[in-house]
């Protein structure tokens, strides 16, 4: 009897980390895992969005730029969209921190104009996606970073705890 206690306690010492929070935060990722991709490169006819749009695909999800699943609700208004062209793409260098759900990084100070995470990644929010990172946890949320494929010189932060994502610049180190 005593060594199937022992091996019972094993197990549960074990299996602890399933049951906590990705980054060890007590504010948790309501959304859970963040998107297994980013999304693909827009090829239908671009969507032009007005300011007051809401993004609400079905009940209960957020009026803000969200991922459903795989679709990346939104991100369908394709490579002209003027609202994110740059001059010159990636002045500051390409992020080299990695990409999508094996990387989740949790964001450690700033606003959106100028935000970092791991004390040595600065980003900034465009400004055109400033109103949908309003609620946003400057000190504490959990992101993950994805390629952009239409959008040169922008990546795409998806906020775990929102299931939101909002168009991001890579400043440098």
């Amino acid at each position: 009897m005593r060594a199937a206690q022992l091996a019972l306690t094993a197990l549960l010492a074990l299996s602890l980390p399933a049951f906590a929070s990705r980054d060890g935060g007590d504010y948790g990722d309501s959304h859970g895992l963040p998107p297994v991709h980013g999304p693909r490169e827009y090829r239908g006819i671009p969507h032009r969005y007005d300011a007051h749009h809401d993004f609400r695909d079905h009940d209960g999800h957020p009026d803000f730029p969200h991922v459903d699943g795989s679709e990346w609700v939104g991100h369908d208004t394709g490579r002209d969209d003027e609202h994110y062209k740059v001059k010159h793409a990636w002045t500051d260098g390409h992020y080299r921190g990695g990409f999508g759900p094996e990387h989740v990084w949790r964001l450690s100070g700033g606003e959106a104009g100028r935000f970092w995470f791991n004390h040595r990644w600065i980003w900034s929010v465009s400004p055109y996606d400033a109103a949908y990172c309003l609620d946003w946890y400057w000190d504490r949320d959990s992101v993950a970073i994805y390629q952009d494929p239409d959008h040169s010189g922008w990546y795409l932060a998806y906020n775990m705890r929102l299931g939101t994502y909002v168009h991001v610049m890579y400043m440098g180190r």
